[in-house]
């Protein structure tokens, strides 16, 4: 017969297991997620480089578009397909959102084709792997780190409306100190921003979520680490690029 003592702890024991396997569960899950999260990013990415590389390299197709009104369409429609996505985003199926993410993507493909005339494919390729690095080693950073980095997302997000203005603001000025201060903060705001989203889409996890819903978070966290990714690799260009 099992005493009162021995009953608590075997109680106890198998409470314990239970906790651990389901925080396995839970860890197992997680990983799953941000694989997914990972592999949108990484498809959205190769999409954009794919279109962006077939226009920059066709000099018929480059002079078509930015030689016309076309140019306004690969300027602003990634843009508004953005902030539809945003606004949008709870309302819609999974199934739409994921056309909208892969459409995104080859806009973002149309609007960067213009790197192609401004500087060497040899360089644009360097600061590619060179913001991959960075990118892997701060979201790395952001799934790992016990530091809660949520106070630090307000002053990043208003860190970037800064950057879009003084941008709009240097088109007139045209001041190389101010261009070099742009992309110096624009480099270390979405380096930041990179490592915040991340945690982020990790705390917003669930682990019993359906599958509609799980998935419409995948690819929302896919949407803010690609426009983490293409904005670091833009202002890091300003930086490494050649120009031709």
């Amino acid at each position: 017969m099992v005493n009162g003592p021995d009953r608590g702890l075997g109680s106890r024991t198998v409470q314990g297991g239970y906790a651990r396997s389901q925080a396995a569960e839970i860890d197992a899950g997680l990983r799953a997620h941000m694989q997914k999260v990972y592999a949108y990013m990484g498809g959205g990415l190769a999409l954009t480089g794919i279109v962006s590389y077939f226009i920059g390299s066709n000099e018929a197709l480059m002079v078509s578009i930015w030689s016309s009104p076309l140019r306004w369409v690969a300027i602003f429609a990634p843009l508004g397909v953005a902030m539809l996505f945003g606004f949008r985003i709870q309302a819609m199926r999974a199934v739409t959102a994921q056309a909208l993410f892969w459409g995104y993507a080859a806009l973002m493909g149309i609007s960067l084709s213009i790197i192609f005339a401004v500087y060497t494919d040899a360089s644009i390729v360097k600061t590619f792997f060179v913001t991959a690095a960075t990118f892997m080693a701060v979201s790395l950073y952001g799934y790992t780190t016990k530091k809660d980095l949520s106070g630090m997302g307000t002053f990043l997000f208003m860190g970037a409306i800064g950057l879009f203005i003084a941008m709009i603001v240097n088109m007139f000025l045209q001041s190389s100190a101010l261009d070099f201060a742009i992309s110096a903060i624009g480099v270390l705001v979405f380096t930041g921003l990179a490592a915040y989203d991340t945690q982020k889409i990790k705390e917003f996890y669930w682990e019993a979520d359906g599958h509609e819903v799980a998935t419409k978070k995948s690819i929302l966290g896919a949407f803010a680490l690609y426009t983490d990714f293409i904005n670091l690799f833009l202002f890091m260009l300003r930086f490494l690029g050649n120009r031709e």
